[in-house]
């Protein structure tokens, strides 16, 4: 992509996460702060009836609802359904040019301090990564490389990704998380205005990557019923390693449960709550270093 003209900044997809709902009324009420001279920015609120409900959804997830088939299919009456229809046309106008950026902003009850998830090796992306993190060590860089059949809102966008905040509890403003987030938009939207101008930030040619391998749910009964937590030795330690024969899990007897995989991983979204109905303990990366 030559030349960026259209960045959007979604906020609330998840009716509960805060940081990015009060981050779009704050964009939406000063719209300069957002504003740069080469691009127009978009700041839209997802999941409107989630946020006045204090909700992740009402109906099901939005962010699984943004298929083809989905948004193709006007028999789906769900809430979300309909509003993710609607976001798309905002998005994406009929016979007028798409946004080219989508930044998704998302807060997590797990340790993700500031996360950059992207869906691709985009280079663009990945030299975008490699700026924020060399500018801001706090800065960690995921790729996901998951189908656009998946539903994220992230996939209607080339150049769509989700900033994930944490560990912050659903429903709460945390405001150290919410000044740190609000620099990294910024942060973004500079580096975009650079791009266009010609102007692009000199940064370090390698990147660290942590690459999405799976997932682990927690243990269960036959009927369902979790049947251990989160080992103490693992909580809060999202981007740490994980090694072989590792706590990873304590029963409720206070038996512990060793990580029996192969080689060492990376866990993320450790305990994140809004994965419990999921069957989602948490995700497991590999880590690696990329030239960009």
């Amino acid at each position: 992509m030559s030349h960026i003209e259209r960045v959007a900044i979604v906020g609330g997809i998840h009716g509960n996460e805060l940081t990015g709902v009060h981050l779009v009324k704050k964009f939406q009420q000063y719209p300069n702060l957002i504003n740069r001279s080469s691009f127009k920015t978009l700041a839209l609120l997802g999941n409107l009836k989630a946020i006045e409900e204090g909700k992740r959804y009402i109906d099901k997830d939005l962010n699984r609802s943004f298929t083809n088939q989905g948004l193709h299919n006007f028999q789906l009456s769900s809430y979300e359904d309909t509003r993710a229809k609607g976001i798309q046309q905002i998005l994406q106008p009929q016979n007028q040019p798409f946004v080219d950026v989508i930044v998704d902003l998302h807060s997590t009850t797990a340790n993700m301090g500031l996360s950059l998830i992207f869906c691709d090796m985009h280079p663009l992306l990945l030299r975008l990564g490699a700026y924020l993190s060399s500018i801001n060590p706090l800065v960690k860089v995921c790729i996901n490389q998951q189908s656009k059949e998946n539903g994220f809102l992230r996939s209607l966008c080339e150049l769509g990704f989700v900033i994930e905040v944490g560990a912050v509890a659903q429903n709460i403003l945390n405001a150290e998380l919410f000044q740190k987030t609000e620099q990294l938009i910024y942060g973004i939207l500079d580096y975009f205005e650079g791009c266009n101008q010609g102007n692009i930030p000199q940064i370090n040619n390698t990147l660290t990557l942590y690459e999405y391998i799976g997932t682990i749910d927690y243990p269960r009964s036959d009927s369902g019923e979790i049947q251990a937590m989160i080992h103490p030795q693992l909580q809060f330690r999202d981007y740490e390693p994980l090694n072989p024969g590792d706590p990873i899990f304590l029963t409720f007897e206070g038996k512990d449960i060793f990580y029996e995989g192969a080689s060492t991983v990376y866990p993320i979204f450790i305990n994140e709550a809004a994965y419990y109905e999921k069957g989602i303990a948490m995700h497991l990366t590999q880590k690696q270093q990329q030239v960009v």
